[in-house]
Order: C-alpha cells, then sequence, then structure tokens
C-alpha cells in the first residue's frame, strides 16, 4: 500500500517538471526570498541565483500547524505527512482535531485495524463549512465504523513513557476535571498556517495579517503592485483546487484579462468512506443571513445504485432560495460525494435554480440520481422515489 502511495506522489510530482519542460518554464530548485520589489535571490545548492523579472507571484502553500508543548518527530508523535508513512499500524491511536484532516486520516487507520480516538475542541467533527445536519450524520456514521470521539475537549499535553507509550491530558473545552488517554501513535491534526516566514516581505514592506496571510485585492496584488499573492498563503478555504483557480486568474490579470472568482462556488471534500461534500451556504449560515430558504434531502438508501452497492449511508441535501428557488448550497454525505458536488459547483455557478436540474434528465441507475431527487424535493416539496 506504501509503495503504491509513494508510486502515485513520484509520478504525479514528476508530472509537473514535466510540464514545466514542455511549457519552457525554467524551474530553480532552491529557496527564495523577495530581494527587491522585481528581484528574487534564490538559495541553490550551488550557492545563489538572481533572477529579476516584471512580477512577483508568490505560492507558498502552508505547513503543519504545531501544537503547542507537543514536538512532532515524525516517529510516534505525527503530523498528517507522517502518518502517511507510518511504518506499521499503531495499536492505538489518538488524533488531536477531528477536522477534515483529522478524520481523513483517522479513519484510514481505523481501517487498517487501529483503535483510534479523535479529540477535537469543537462540539463537532468535520470541521468549520461543514452543515451541522450533514456533520451528525457523518459522526454517526465514523463511529458505528469504529471511531471513537471526544468533543468539546481540550489536549493539556501529551507525555512520553519509558516503554514507549504517549499519555495524553485531557480536559473539556469548558473545563473540568482532567483524564488521560494512551496511545502509541500521536497524530496532530489542528489545522495549517500560510507558509509566508522568511520569504522577504518585509523588505518590500509587506506585512501580514495577524493570521499571517498575505493582504491581497482583488487581482491578488499585494500593496507592492508588481508582487502578487495567491493559495494558502491568502485568505480563503486552504484547498489546492482554489489555490490553482487563484494561479489562472492571477496570470491571465497580469496579461490584462479579466479576474473573477466566486468562493461561495468553490466546493468542498472530505475524503473518508463515505465521503462528504459541499458548495454553497450552509443552513446554519442562511439562518444567519436572514435568507428565505426551502431544504430538499433524499437520502441514499433510497438510490438504486446505492442499493446494488450496499453502501447506502447518508444523503444529499439541498438548500433553494424560497421565492427564486436558486440553489443556496448543497451537501452530500455519502460514496462517490467528491464527484457530484462538482454538478452543484456548476449550477450555483451559472445561477440554476433547483428545478433546473430536476428537469435534467439522470443516468439510471447512478448515485447522482439522489442529487436531482433532492433538487426535486427543494423546488416541488416531494422526490420521486421517497
Amino acid at each position: 500500500m506504501m509503495a503504491q502511495k509513494s508510486g502515485a506522489v513520484k509520478a504525479l510530482t514528476g508530472g509537473i517538471a514535466h510540464l514545466f519542460k514542455q511549457n519552457k518554464v525554467t524551474h530553480v530548485n532552491g529557496f527564495g526570498m523577495i530581494t527587491g520589489k522585481n528581484q528574487v535571490t534564490a538559495k541553490t545548492a550551488d550557492g545563489e541565483q538572481v533572477i529579476n523579472t516584471k512580477n512577483i507571484l508568490i505560492a507558498t502553500g502552508s505547513e503543519v500547524t504545531p501544537f503547542p508543548g507537543i514536538e512532532i518527530d515524525e516517529d510516534t508523535v505525527v503530523s498528517s505527512t507522517g502518518a502517511l508513512s507510518l511504518k506499521k499500524v499503531p495499536e492505538e491511536l489518538i488524533v488531536i482535531g477531528a477536522g477534515v484532516i483529522g478524520v481523513e486520516l483517522g479513519s484510514v487507520w481505523q481501517r487498517l485495524g487501529s483503535k483510534v480516538t479523535a479529540v477535537e475542541f469543537l462540539g463537532h467533527v468535520g470541521g468549520m463549512g461543514i452543515d451541522m445536519e450533514i456533520s451528525k450524520n457523518f459522526q454517526r456514521i465514523l463511529q458505528k465504523q469504529g471511531l471513537k470521539f471526544k468533543l468539546s475537549t481540550k489536549v493539556m499535553g501529551a507525555n512520553k513513557r519509558p516503554d514507549g507509550k504517549i499519555d495524553v491530558a485531557v480536559e473539556a473545552a469548558a473545563g473540568g476535571k482532567n483524564e488521560t488517554l494512551t496511545c502509541d501513535v500521536l497524530l496532530v491534526c489542528i489545522g495549517r498556517r500560510p507558509f509566508t516566514g522568511n520569504l522577504g516581505l518585509e523588505s518590500v514592506g509587506i506585512e501580514l495579517d495577524n493570521r499571517g496571510r498575505i493582504p491581497v485585492n482583488g487581482r491578488f496584488q499585494t500593496k507592492v503592485p508588481s508582487i502578487y499573492a495567491i493559495g494558502d498563503v491568502v485568505a480563503g478555504p486552504m484547498l489546492a483546487h482554489k489555490a490553482e483557480d487563484e494561479g489562472i486568474i492571477c496570470v491571465e490579470g497580469m496579461a490584462g484579462g479579466a479576474v473573477h472568482i466566486d468562493y461561495n462556488c468553490v466546493p468542498s471534500v472530505i475524503y473518508t468512506h463515505p465521503e462528504v461534500a459541499w458548495v454553497g451556504k450552509t443552513e446554519e449560515q442562511v439562518k444567519e443571513e436572514g435568507v428565505p430558504y426551502k431544504v430538499g434531502k433524499f437520502p441514499f438508501a433510497a438510490n438504486s445504485r446505492a442499493k446494488t452497492n450496499a453502501d447506502t449511508d447518508g444523503l444529499v441535501k439541498i438548500l433553494s432560495h424560497k421565492d427564486t428557488d436558486r440553489m443556496l448550497g448543497a451537501h452530500i454525505l455519502g460514496t462517490g460525494a467528491g464527484e457530484m458536488i462538482n454538478e452543484a459547483a456548476l449550477a450555483m455557478e451559472y445561477g440554476a435554480s433547483c428545478e433546473d436540474i430536476a428537469r435534467v434528465c439522470h443516468a439510471h441507475p447512478t448515485v447522482s440520481e439522489a442529487f436531482r431527487e433532492a433538487n426535486l424535493a427543494a423546488s416541488f416539496g416531494k422526490a420521486i422515489n421517497f
């Protein structure tokens, strides 16, 4: 399994090098630092290389957020990087954080035989952007698979014992009695932070915001017009596809083209089994904004393909504007959610109504019929097959 993973990573990264060569993009392997408004100095294995340029685009991504007082050694105390390279399945694994990465990696090792407990400060699983109804159903499914959760709980510290085990001290987030959990491997998954240190930003007067991000305008320009930034180093979700779109749009803007991206139409996916995916507003958000809305739902238990595959956990949940029927949000919990959500993103990008989707013929038997049925329920008040 690890060999297959490593082979896939090598092929994908090698593919990028091939694309550079194919498109005549000069690749300098080193650590870059901004040394002027139109200059980058790269520290390479052979010394330094000074590159003068018209524009600079910062796309350095993000790094693992450290947990105060817990040192990651990528052996028994690991980050998401180390969790992908463990040499054996731990008997007991504790995950600090039940957000997107925490539940993804925790569920992988649980399926491989580890006893997994995820400790989360928030009162729900799946991170900040997830719809609460979906989160509750998601948690129930993961618990049925064997994952354990300690929600509304904070980690106070961790200590390695002489026998190699790790004691993790936790207590209720609101305060209370301490409890000690024990594991073989501790996985720290409390998020990521922008990789913006030691880039020379201060030398050109660029200041970071209070979360370490680079402030930019609608064209991704910093306060220095010749320096741009995209991806994890700027505001917004830390998603590869969001960064890719920003990169394309940014350089098109440099060339004089239009710059437009609707962040409400950027989908998110949790790669577990089953998957969770969403785009647009959650029910909590539309309530808070005071938008009149309708809800349409369809369970995979009533879907022919899901029944045939004996994979019926989850549902599709659609939010539509009560007056215009325009789709406000789509939330999918089920196998193939990450593929289905793109239909929802397309619909939202072009302002489709739920009736528009409901009137499109979907192939049978497919799990995407559940998406159509949920839109029928949102638009007309009732699905056909449930």
